[in-house]
């Protein structure tokens, strides 16, 4: 399949980003050829529009299908499989912030709770004591706050993220004047 230069772009632009974010480039632009493109793909095709190899393509895939990211789809009359993300933005960005949650957020956490756990933290170290519980109790609030965030409705969380700092106005309290 030919990319015009608009699809070009896009993809080598997710791919560069998707690097910065700790994916590898091509699993990100197999994600964003298969986003862009709106219909399930084989990987003999994805590699060749992609111009990378097929090895390399398969790998993807399942780091793909790992994250949730792509399922199988199955083609009438075509014995490969085929295969199709969410078209669905919000669908996508809920499933990567899950996905990021469970990998990265959780563990961590269970950590801060093991050390402040630990006989090896002893009462003198007041200060790292200190700033363990501080950093738990901020990533229980951010994770508390992430899950309360995907469950609102897309039209809610856009007008929750435009208000952006605007917020503040309808927490403080008013002084008269």
């Amino acid at each position: 399949m030919k990319l015009n230069p608009v699809a070009q772009r896009f993809i080598l632009h997710w791919g560069e980003m998707g690097s910065k974010w700790g994916v590898n480039r091509t699993v990100s632009q197999i994600h964003a050829l298969l986003y862009l493109f709106g219909k399930p793909l084989p990987a003999d095709e994805i590699a060749e529009t992609l111009e990378v190899a097929r090895s390399n393509v398969s790998t993807s895939l399942k780091e793909l299908q790992n994250w949730n990211l792509i399922h199988v789809v199955h083609v009438m009359g075509d014995r490969r499989d085929h295969f199709s993300t969410s078209g669905d933005v919000w669908e996508l960005f809920r499933t990567v912030v899950r996905e990021r949650k469970e990998r990265e957020f959780d563990p961590t956490i269970n950590v801060l709770q093991d050390c402040l756990a630990s006989a090896e933290l002893s009462k003198e170290d007041a200060v790292s004591q200190q700033r363990i519980k501080e950093t738990l109790a901020l990533m229980e609030s951010l994770s508390t706050w992430g899950e309360q965030m995907l469950k609102l409705e897309p039209a809610t969380l856009m007008k929750v993220m435009k208000l952006g700092a605007k917020i503040q106005n309808l927490l403080l309290p008013k002084t008269g004047g």
